[in-house]
C-alpha cells in the first residue's frame, strides 16, 4: 500500500509516499510525478500509456492533453488511484464522471471503480435534489462535449423540469429544502432533523425562475423546451423567459428598482452577447396577446433597437405590442428616437407601425364597421372597447410630441388621421393635441392649419372644449363658425328637451291632483325635479343669450368687412371666403339671427307660464299643509 501525500510546488505534484516516482503525467501546465502501478490498476488508458511510454529511452512521461476538469480533477483522480476516499459533491461530480469514463475507470481494471461510484452518486444523490442537479447542470459547461456523450444534461434538465412542473404544495418536503430549511412530511420546519413546528411560505408556479435563470442559454434553451413538451402553460414559461431577460439585459430594468437592478449587476454581459440573447428571446416568446406584460416588450423593443438588433426581431416586437396596445402607458411610447436622421425627439414612425398593426388586429374594425350602424349606437358600443382606449392613448401621445417643432405636419397628420372616427367617443383629445401642435407650430400656412382641424369633428367636442375653441385665435375662422354653430344647436336641443319635460310634468300634476293626499311624497319629489329642471333652463337660456351676441358681433364685423371698396382682384378674393365659410354674409347670417331671436323668446313666455304655474301650485301646498 502506498501512504500517499501531494507536495504542490507551483507547476509541479510530487507523490511522496517513500518511493521514488516512476512515471511523470503532464496535464495541462502541471506535471504530477506518480507511480506506475496504482494508475495503471485503476485505468485502462493509462495502462497504455504507461507502457508505450516505458519503451522510450527518456523515461516515462505521458502528456494528458485532454482530460475533462483540467488538473484539478486529474489530482482527485490521482487521490482515487492511490487509495484515498473522495468526498463527491454536485460540483465535482460531473467532472469526476467525465474524466473516469475518459480514462476507462471501469469495473474491469477494480471493483468499485470511479466510474461506477461517480454514475451512483448521480442517480441517488444528485438527480433526486432541485439544487444538486441545478449545479450539476451548470458544470456541464465547462466538459459539454464529454457531458453529453454521457446524457448528463439531459438527465439533469429532466430532473429539474420534472420538479418544476410538479405542484409545490404537493411535492413535500424535498421540494422546499431549495428555498429554505427543509420541511418534515407533516410541513413544519426541520431544524437539525427535529420539528420546529413553525409553518413555511406557501410557493407559488415562479418559484423555479429565479434558479434556473443562473443557466447558460443553451441548456436554459433545453429545459424550456422540456418544459413545454410536458405541457406547461405558456404563460409559465413565458414568465419564466421574462426573469432571464431582465437578469442579463440591463436595459431592462432602468425604470424598475430594487431586487432587480441588484440581480442585473452581477450579470453583465457585452453588447454583442445581450444582442443575441434578445434575438434569441424573441424566437422563444410565443406569439399569443397577454401572455407577456406590455411593459416588458416595449422595454425589450428600446433595447432592440439600441443594440441594432435584426430588422426581424424588432419587426415581432412592434407586433407583438401591437397584438395588446390597449395595455399600454403613455409614457411606454414615448421611445427616443435613436435613428441617424434625428429629425424628430421621439420615433413617431415606430408607434405609427405599431398602431398600424394594432388595427390589422384588432376585431372591432371588422366586426363593427361605421357603415352597419349609425354614429350614436357605434359610439355607445366603442365605449368600452379596446380601439377607444387606443385612440385616447395616441391622443395625448400626440399632444405630447406636438411641442417638436421638428415633427412635420404630413407625420402628424399621417398618425392622427389612422385613428378611426369612430373610436373616439369624444373629440376633445385630438383637439388639444392639434391645439398645442398650431402654438407650437405658428408658421403653418392656413390651408395645413384646415387640414388638421377636419380630422376632429366639432359635434363631438364637450361644452368646455367648445367654450375653449371659440375663443382660441390659433383655429381657423371656419372652424371657429362651426364651434359655435354646433355648440348653439346642442343647447337649442337641450333646452327643447327641457321643455318637453316641463309640459310633461303638467299633464301629471292633473292627473295627480286628486291623488295628493294619499300621494304626497311623489308630489313633493316632483316639485323638487322641476325646481331643478327651472335653474338648469335658466343657465341654458343664458348660455345661448351669450353665443347669440358673439354671432351678431361677427356679423357686424363681416358688413363693414364687405362695404369696404376692394379692387376686383380683392373682391374675388373675399368672395372665395364667403364660399369657403358656406353661407351668404347677409342674408342667411341675418335669417339665422333673427330666427335664434324669436325662438328665444318664445322659449322665454314658455318659461314664465311654467313659472306662474308653479307659484299657484306651490300656494295649493301650502293651504292643504294648514288644513
Amino acid at each position: 500500500m502506498y501512504a500517499l501525500a501531494f507536495c504542490v510546488i507551483p507547476v509541479i505534484a510530487f507523490c511522496t509516499t517513500g518511493l521514488p516516482s516512476d512515471v511523470v503525467v503532464e496535464v495541462e501546465e502541471m506535471s504530477f510525478h506518480l507511480h506506475k502501478f496504482p494508475l495503471l490498476s485503476r485505468s485502462g488508458v493509462m495502462e497504455r500509456l504507461i507502457a508505450e511510454a516505458s519503451e522510450g529511452e527518456e523515461g516515462c512521461v505521458i502528456k494528458l492533453s485532454d482530460v475533462p476538469g483540467g488538473a484539478k480533477t486529474f489530482e482527485l483522480v490521482a487521490k482515487f488511484c492511490y487509495g484515498v476516499k473522495l468526498e463527491l459533491t454536485a460540483s465535482k461530480v460531473v467532472y469526476l464522471r467525465c474524466a473516469a469514463e475518459h480514462l476507462e475507470m471501469t469495473e474491469e481494471y477494480g471493483e468499485g471503480n470511479l466510474v461506477s461510484q461517480t454514475e451512483i452518486f448521480l442517480n441517488q444523490t444528485v438527480l433526486r435534489s432541485w439544487k444538486d442537479s441545478l449545479i450539476a447542470l451548470q458544470t456541464c459547461d465547462d466538459v459539454l462535449s464529454y457531458a453529453e456523450q454521457l446524457h448528463i444534461p439531459k438527465r439533469c434538465i429532466d430532473s429539474l423540469a420534472a420538479k418544476a412542473c410538479t405542484d409545490p404544495a404537493l411535492f413535500g418536503w424535498p421540494m422546499m429544502e431549495r428555498g429554505g430549511p427543509m420541511q418534515s412530511p407533516g410541513g413544519s420546519v426541520l431544524w437539525n432533523g427535529i420539528s420546529t413546528g413553525a409553518r413555511p411560505k406557501q410557493s407559488s408556479e415562479d418559484w423555479w425562475y429565479e434558479d434556473v435563470s443562473n443557466l447558460s442559454l443553451p441548456l436554459y434553451k433545453r429545459f424550456i423546451s422540456v418544459m413545454e413538451s410536458r405541457g406547461v402553460k405558456q404563460e409559465i414559461t413565458s414568465g419564466s423567459l421574462v426573469c432571464y431577460s431582465r437578469k442579463y439585459l440591463p436595459g431592462l430594468n432602468r425604470r424598475h428598482g430594487g431586487s432587480e437592478s441588484r440581480v442585473v449587476s452581477a450579470a453583465l454581459l457585452s453588447e454583442e452577447d445581450q444582442k443575441a440573447l434578445l434575438e434569441e428571446i424573441d424566437r422563444l416568446l410565443p406569439l399569443q396577446k397577454d401572455l407577456v406584460p406590455t411593459k416588458f416588450l416595449f422595454g425589450l423593443l428600446r433595447t432592440a433597437r439600441f443594440l441594432q438588433a435584426d430588422a426581424s426581431c424588432i419587426s415581432n416586437l412592434e407586433k407583438r405590442i401591437g397584438m395588446q396596445l390597449d395595455q399600454a402607458m403613455l409614457e411606454d411610447l414615448l421611445m427616443p428616437n435613436i435613428s441617424y436622421t434625428m429629425e424628430t425627439l421621439y420615433d413617431v414612425d415606430c408607434v405609427q407601425r405599431i398602431l398600424e398593426h394594432f388595427l390589422t388586429m384588432d376585431q372591432v374594425v371588422g366586426d363593427a364597421s361605421p357603415g352597419s350602424v349609425d354614429d350614436g349606437q357605434l359610439m355607445e358600443s366603442a365605449s368600452l372597447t379596446p380601439i377607444t382606449m387606443v385612440a385616447k392613448l395616441i391622443d395625448g401621445y400626440l399632444a405630447e410630441v406636438a411641442p417638436d417643432v421638428n415633427l412635420k405636419h404630413p407625420k402628424f397628420h399621417s398618425l392622427a388621421s389612422i385613428v378611426p372616427e369612430y373610436a373616439r367617443p369624444l373629440d376633445d383629445g385630438l383637439y388639444r393635441a392639434i391645439d398645442v401642435y398650431l402654438k407650437s407650430h405658428p408658421w403653418l400656412a392656413e390651408p395645413e392649419r384646415e387640414q388638421l382641424c377636419r380630422l376632429m369633428d366639432c359635434q363631438k367636442l364637450s361644452l368646455e372644449a367648445c367654450t375653449h375653441a371659440a375663443q382660441n385665435e390659433r383655429l381657423p375662422l371656419r372652424v371657429i363658425v362651426q364651434v359655435l354653430f354646433f355648440e348653439q344647436l346642442q343647447l337649442r336641443t337641450s333646452i327643447a328637451g327641457c321643455f318637453l319635460v316641463s309640459e310633461n310634468l303638467d299633464g301629471s300634476r292633473q292627473l295627480r291632483s286628486g291623488l295628493m293626499g294619499a300621494n304626497e311624497g311623489g308630489w313633493a319629489t316632483a316639485v323638487r325635479e322641476n325646481q331643478v329642471l327651472k335653474v338648469g333652463m335658466d343657465s341654458m337660456r343664458m348660455r345661448v343669450s351669450e353665443l347669440e351676441k358673439e354671432c351678431s358681433n361677427m356679423r357686424e364685423v363681416i358688413d363693414k368687412l364687405g362695404k369696404v371698396k376692394v379692387s376686383p382682384a380683392s373682391s374675388s378674393a373675399w368672395g372665395s371666403v364667403s364660399k369657403k365659410f358656406g353661407f351668404r354674409l347677409k342674408s342667411q347670417m341675418c335669417s339665422a339671427q333673427e330666427g335664434s331671436v324669436s325662438k328665444q323668446n318664445h322659449g322665454s313666455k314658455k318659461v314664465d307660464k311654467v313659472r306662474e304655474k308653479q307659484g299657484k301650485e306651490k300656494k295649493i301646498v301650502l293651504l292643504n299643509e294648514k288644513n
